[in-house]
């Protein structure tokens, strides 16, 4: 940065003055900018966790992005985002030269309208449902009325995840209504009396019934203990050269006061299960 000179004489004495311009931003902190991008599960309690973190420490600007899980990979894979997220059971082998870390589980549940009388749904319902087999809730315990089904968007982790663990190799119902996140099947069911949809249970409301499964209801105790079985990680990904730039802000989420929000908001802290 170049100087500016200030020349003032007395006598024989020249007295120079040098002035800089000095920038400050964030406390004399050189700021950082990390952007987290995929899961669009995660990504409300991403931006929670972001917001507080931004909260604490002031030089940092997080920005966070969804589009789904592959997105996230694919984020993290060609520099996008230093910090891809992810919300499947199995990673796929583009994955496998990323960083992972679990961040969080994550129920997935099966929701109806409140109205709907119907409490409890088995394995092999919920498998005939989403294949089309069991077209109306009178064949599950509910009235005279055709099911609405509502799945995700392939790409999804959600639904790549409930796929892996209901009805790997069976075809989704072509009559199925396809929602593009957990909100908006949420608003999917809400606004339908006879729809069924399935969602992260961190989003699970008051406008939607969640039914348990196999008579096991999809609550924190069932979660950790292994008997509800709808269960799935969130991962963290990263490229190796941003380890250094995104050590603090993962160590955040992974640490007391990140673990402590992810439950607070409804998920499962990471090292609350023995299963991921």
């Amino acid at each position: 940065m170049k100087p500016m000179r200030l020349i003032i004489k007395k006598g024989i004495v020249e007295l120079t003055i040098l002035f800089f311009t000095v920038i400050f931003a964030a406390g004399c902190a050189r700021r950082h900018s990390i952007t987290m991008a995929g899961s669009t599960a995660f990504l409300p309690f991403a931006e929670q966790l972001a917001e507080d973190y931004m909260k604490k420490f002031p030089g940092t600007n997080i920005n966070v992005q969804g589009g789904g899980s592959a997105v996230g990979i694919q984020s993290a894979l060609n520099g996008t985002a230093q910090i891809g997220m992810a919300d499947l059971i199995t990673l796929p082998e583009s994955a496998k030269d990323l960083k992972k870390f679990v961040a969080a589980n994550d129920g997935i549940c099966l929701i109806v309208h409140p109205s709907n009388k119907v409490e409890n749904l088995t394995t092999k319902q919920i498998r005939g449902i989403y294949s089309g087999e069991i077209k109306n809730w009178k064949e599950v315990g509910g009235i005279d009325k055709p099911i609405t089904v509502v799945s995700r968007e392939a790409g999804s982790g959600t639904r790549s995840s409930f796929e892996d663990l209901m009805f790997k190799g069976i075809k989704l119902a072509g009559s199925a209504i396809i929602g593009d996140s957990n909100g908006t099947v949420r608003e999917m069911v809400i606004n339908d009396p006879y729809a069924i949809g399935y969602i992260s249970h961190g989003v699970v409301n008051e406008k939607v019934k969640a039914l348990k499964v196999d008579g096991v209801p999809p609550e924190y105790d069932n979660f950790v203990c292994g008997r509800y079985k709808l269960l799935r990680p969130i991962y963290l990904l990263i490229r190796a050269e941003y380890e250094t730039q995104t050590k603090e802000i993962l160590e955040y989420i992974l640490g007391p006061e990140g673990q402590d929000t992810i439950k607070e908001q409804g998920l499962i802290p990471a090292g609350a299960c023995g299963k991921y």
